[in-house]
């Protein structure tokens, strides 16, 4: 198989045939291609339509969920059941062109991208949408250093091998690109695309995407820096936190200490315990402890885990 297509869709009924008919047309006879209609627990009837033009043809399949569960998760499924050696992902209201499919497979065929993203330079969305989604891109391309300028946009060219070594959840479908990068494929290009103006429905995204993107962002930063390592996140927080405490204790010892040589009568001495710096100190210490135990557990669960993976792929290789 040359190419995979994988589409989320969430009530778009009106859409569908439509955009399959337009990807046939923009697709040549030359290249074996599948499409593959994830249907994102909608309320409509989108999986009728689905049935229907898979019934018609067989390269075309569907998948159902029976609730909502997103993006991310239908990207997901999609991308376990692909077998193109080119996956192309794009939204089913029809706002993303399908005469842009060739030319992004090319990129990856041709020029030996990992992963290709749409640029949707012309937007027909309202300032509501497009002003966030800068900000959002600008955040994001100063966080990671990739240098795209449209993260978010839903058509992308990936090579299979970048798909099949990611996995995403939540709102992470945003964030594909870094965890690309993150995971060995440096290669990411950009195309300029043509964006359409939404013909049917309304958007399904509201103005808590981009409070999600930004949670999910600070998550997949954390899950992909220190997975392998987690003692140098926790025990580096556990080592601050203990010797602040330790450092907060001692100033409180010494300052006792020194008025009992200076002379200083015992009822004069404030208590210990009346002083607030006490008690930030005594947490500190607690905390910090936690801290490094929660690393140095989460090492050995690493540990034992990165042993189980390479038994697994010893005995593979034993059967190969």
């Amino acid at each position: 198989m040359d190419l995979s297509i994988v589409i989320p869709a969430y009530n778009e009924e009106e859409s569908i045939p439509e955009l399959i008919a337009s990807i046939n047309d923009a697709i040549t006879s030359s290249i074996i291609y599948e499409i593959i209609i994830i249907d994102d627990g909608s309320s409509d009837n989108s999986w009728k339509f689905i049935k229907n033009q898979a019934s018609k043809n067989s390269l075309i399949k569907g998948i159902r969920f029976i609730k909502n569960n997103g993006k991310s998760a239908a990207l997901d499924i999609g991308f376990k059941h692909s077998s193109g050696k080119v996956v192309i992902t794009m939204d089913a209201d029809l706002q993303d062109d399908p005469q842009e499919i060739l030319p992004l497979y090319k990129m990856i065929i041709d020029q030996d991208y990992d992963l290709v993203s749409g640029w949707k330079k012309i937007r027909f969305d309202p300032i509501t949408k497009t002003l966030p989604s800068k900000f959002f891109n600008f955040i994001t391309r100063l966080f990671s250093g990739i240098k795209l300028n449209d993260f978010n946009c839903g058509i992308k060219a990936y090579k299979s091998s970048v798909i099949k070594n990611i996995s995403i959840y939540g709102e992470m479908h945003r964030y594909i690109p870094l965890i690309a990068k993150w995971n060995g494929f440096n290669k990411i290009g950009e195309k300029i695309v043509n964006h359409n103006p939404r013909k049917y429905g309304k958007t399904k995204f509201g103005i808590e995407r981009f409070i999600n993107g930004f949670l999910d962002l600070i998550s997949v930063s954390f899950v992909y820096k220190f997975k392998k390592k987690p003692m140098h996140f926790f025990g580096t927080m556990g080592v601050f936190s203990f010797l602040f405490g330790l450092i907060g204790a001692g100033i409180i010892i010494y300052d006792k200490v020194s008025k009992i040589y200076a002379g200083v009568p015992l009822v004069e001495i404030r208590p210990v315990t009346d002083q607030p710096l006490f008690f930030i100190a005594l947490v500190s210490i607690i905390i910090g402890v936690q801290l490094f135990l929660a690393g140095f557990l989460a090492e050995i669960v690493v540990k034992v885990s990165s042993k189980n993976d390479d038994q697994i792929v010893s005995d593979k290789k034993g059967f190969d």
